[in-house]
């Protein structure tokens, strides 16, 4: 009975107003207003219903609902979140889990952000945007499934990107001269790294600086890691993580200009036995759509993240033959590793077809791309870049302290490393990021690659954003009207970003040794731009608002865990768990405490009771990437269950 009681809950809370049913999707991104003339911009397949002060859109799905509602005069954030809710849904006051503020920006003079309390069995999304332009606020609220919401976090972030006050005109620095990074523009640029990084608590940073394609600056700031006096320098190692992905398809260009490939060909023709969970669309599969995020398989990296270690490279290969789409073919944006990685090894099998497809791939990277571009220190060899100069990772522990971490869940990604197991330096990554800017030559001037097959990984695939394209393994973006090609990366204690401004022929390498590195790589390229082309300087408010913000979520994390964990829900714990998917899951005692272990995550526990009075476990080892599994029973005994937004793994005990 409880079990029917918590569906109808979670039924309730995706219920939307039967209205929309009725309206017309958008045929493509449609421009538009609400009653108080806020613009936005309707989704591509959306619909869009009015009533009263809510603009109302729906995904396609019918279980998903963002609401854009003109709130009026509020005393605060908070208050016009609530008005919000009732115009919307007035039967339903959601329970405040976090409210933090971002800083001002778009137009808006104040931005505050909400999320709710929600259970992991109603797999609900449920949060508010909350904006104020003088004395009158809008307010967005996200309402639905989970699931859904992650295939179209394109459609979600063009909604939220396109949000602007009446009359506003956002800063473009389109046509605009760029300024040369002279030394005083390099000095306010490192200087801006240097507040950051005191601010976010991240120990360390290597930057690199491009100008006319040159490298202007290039160095480390801070230590390679807390409480040892080692500086980073240009030529410590970073984790570069899903950087590597432009790394591979710029290995698939050389190959391309070899003639032992083509970007249209079927995958099929140059590896048979590529499977994907559906046939028709393994048969659709072209080369360039390896790395396209536009398949429609959707993210799966608990997938090798929980399982047993000691994966082959082949592994990539058979996971993904039991990975079904979500959505269409070419139709939205989903990140998908495992694609990635399959791209890297055709490129290693094409180029070595005798070796195992893990060396083929590091050798192929090894002699085509490193050492023709210089890259001298760039490797996927984890003995030999955690030797000498390395930055080690860092995270926040469960009190919200700043630790030195293990590098050893990082290790999880080797198996699939074309998709972001390269490690790299400030240094490697400036040659990487010269060779965007020249289009295809070295910085000694050497032609690495035709220009033709450089640039193909750029062309504009799948919308990803407001002014936001994904290619083959690098973004493009029009950012304050300037293009922008760029990538990112993220692991357990690194984060990382390069940039190139094509157009000003300027470029910028960003290496930190934090998850809280995260938060300084947007601010980042907003400050680049504000030293280029004298722009208003609002990139040192959103560090600022970023540093208040990590620390409010720490602290609103930590009150809800219990720690070391609940003693009855631990005792009622078995000693080990299975699942079909993904392997084994051990429960043990550890210097005195609980431990999990699952494929790469390994360490003590808390417990956390959701608003419906379930439990989870939470891992309570440092670091942004752990695990959450829901506690309770099934008809084979007690039961586990780790969900990511579309997967769902639940293991059993083993008696």
């Amino acid at each position: 009975m409880r079990s029917i009681k918590k569906s109808i809950l979670a039924l309730a809370l995706l219920s939307l107003p039967a209205a929309l049913a009725a309206q017309s999707p958008a045929a493509t991104d449609t421009p538009g207003k609400t009653t108080s003339g806020v613009s936005y911009s309707q989704p591509k397949d959306w619909t869009v219903t009015t009533r009263a002060s809510a603009t109302i859109f729906a995904a396609p799905e019918a279980d998903l609902g963002i609401a854009v509602v003109d709130a009026g005069g509020a005393a605060d954030g908070r208050a016009a979140a609530a008005k919000a809710w009732a115009a919307y849904k007035p039967n339903l006051t959601p329970v405040i889990r976090l409210v933090t503020s971002a800083a001002p920006g778009d137009g808006w003079d104040e931005r505050v952000s909400i999320d709710y309390e929600t259970s992991p069995i109603q797999k609900t999304e449920l949060s508010a945007l909350a904006l104020r332009k003088g004395d009158r606020w809008t307010v967005m609220i996200v309402d639905g499934s989970q699931a859904t919401l992650n295939k179209r976090s394109a459609a979600a972030s063009i909604i939220q990107q396109s949000l602007r006050p009446a009359g506003y005109a956002r800063e473009s620095f389109a046509g605009k001269t760029a300024h040369r990074l002279t030394p005083a523009r390099v000095q306010a640029l490192r200087d801006f790294v240097s507040q950051s990084a005191r601010a976010l608590e991240v120990p360390g940073v290597g930057i690199a600086l491009i100008d006319r394609g040159k490298v202007v600056w290039q160095g480390g700031i801070g230590v390679r890691a807390l409480g040892s006096p080692e500086p980073v320098t240009p030529r410590t190692k970073f984790m570069v993580a899903s950087n590597t992905k432009g790394m591979a398809t710029l290995l698939l260009s050389v190959l391309a200009d070899e003639g032992k490939l083509r970007w249209d060909q079927p995958v099929t023709e140059l590896y048979p036995s590529f499977r994907l969970g559906s046939d028709a669309t393994t048969r659709a599969t072209l080369v360039r759509h390896l790395v396209c995020a536009c398949t429609g398989l959707p993210r799966k990296d608990y997938a090798f993240i929980l399982a047993d270690k000691e994966a082959p490279a082949s592994d990539t290969f058979r996971q993904l033959a039991m990975t079904q789409p979500t959505s269409g073919f070419g139709e939205l944006f989903q990140y998908n590793n495992l694609m990635a990685s399959a791209a890297g090894y055709l490129g290693g099998a094409l180029t070595y077809p005798k070796l195992e497809l893990g060396a083929a791939f590091d050798t192929a990277m090894d002699e085509k791309i490193f050492q023709p571009l210089g890259m001298r220190d760039t490797t996927f060899d984890n003995a030999e870049a955690m030797r000498g100069d390395w930055a080690r990772p860092h995270g926040l522990d469960v009190d919200g302290r700043t630790t030195v971490m293990s590098n050893d869940f990082n290790f999880t990604v080797h198996a699939h490393r074309p998709a972001g197991a390269a490690w790299s330096t400030a240094a490697d990554m400036a040659r990487y990021a010269q060779l965007e800017l020249s289009k295809g030559l070295t910085p000694e001037g050497k032609r690495l690659v035709s220009e033709a097959n450089l640039l193909e990984r750029r062309k504009r695939g799948v919308v990803v954003g407001e002014d936001s394209w994904y290619g083959m393994g690098l973004f493009e973006r029009v950012a304050y009207g300037v293009p922008v090609v760029t990538h990112g990366g993220t692991l357990l204690g690194y984060r990382s970003n390069f940039w190139v401004l094509p157009e000003a022929g300027i470029g910028a390498v960003v290496l930190t040794n934090s998850d809280s590195g995260a938060a300084m790589l947007e601010p980042f390229l907003r400050r680049l731009l504000e030293v280029v082309y004298d722009g208003k300087p609002e990139a040192a408010g959103e560090i600022a608002s970023a540093a208040a913000q990590i620390k409010a979520q720490a602290k609103a994390r930590r009150e809800r865990l219990t720690v070391p964990g609940d003693p009855a829900v631990l005792a009622s714990l078995a000693a080990t768990y299975r699942s079909p998917e993904t392997g084994v899951l051990t429960i043990r005692d550890q210097a005195g405490a609980k431990w999990l272990k699952a494929g790469f995550v390994e360490g003590p526990v808390a417990t956390r009771k959701n608003p419906d009075g379930s439990m989870s476990l939470v891992s309570a080892g440092p670091g942004a990437i752990g695990v959450e599994a829901l506690v309770g029973t099934g008809p084979n005994g007690r039961t586990l269950t780790v969900r990511d937004s579309q997967h769902e793994y639940v293991y059993t005990e083993v008696r």
